[in-house]
């Protein structure tokens, strides 16, 4: 079994939740994506929320928010995905950077749009009263 290790900023406003799509995707993921050599969850998170949305975590504000893991959207049966996500401040302008066609702001109702694991992580949000 292959497991695909990823990282994830939650970033709620309204009850809702930032989500992106790529470039010829047909479904919206949390922002985030996998680490690069010798990176830290901190490290790996800040780069990969600025090379996708243009904006700068505030690493001293990054707090866990729990360990998720499902089929992987898009690849064989029996490939996971393991989502490590975490919420944080940010400062810049959110705007669509690199592979990002299109950030939404998602609410519970729109759960039939994200990837399985992310489905994981839109019922634990609802369960903690913070997605609409």
């Amino acid at each position: 079994m292959k497991i695909i290790d990823k990282l994830a900023w939650i970033e709620i406003k309204d009850k809702s939740i930032l989500s992106t799509k790529s470039y010829g995707k047909d479904t919206y993921y949390i922002p985030g994506g996998k680490r690069e050599e010798g990176e830290t969850d901190e490290d790996a998170l800040i780069r990969e929320v600025y090379e996708e949305l243009s904006v700068v975590i505030d690493a001293a504000t990054i707090r866990y928010i729990g360990t998720f893991e499902a089929q992987a959207h898009g690849h064989a049966e029996g490939v996971l995905v393991k989502m490590i996500c975490y919420a944080a401040a940010y400062s810049g302008t959110l705007q669509e950077a690199a592979e990002i066609a299109e950030m939404r702001w998602l609410t519970y109702a729109d759960r039939a749009t994200v990837s399985a694991v992310d489905q994981l992580i839109f019922d634990h949000l609802k369960q903690q009263g913070l997605l609409g």
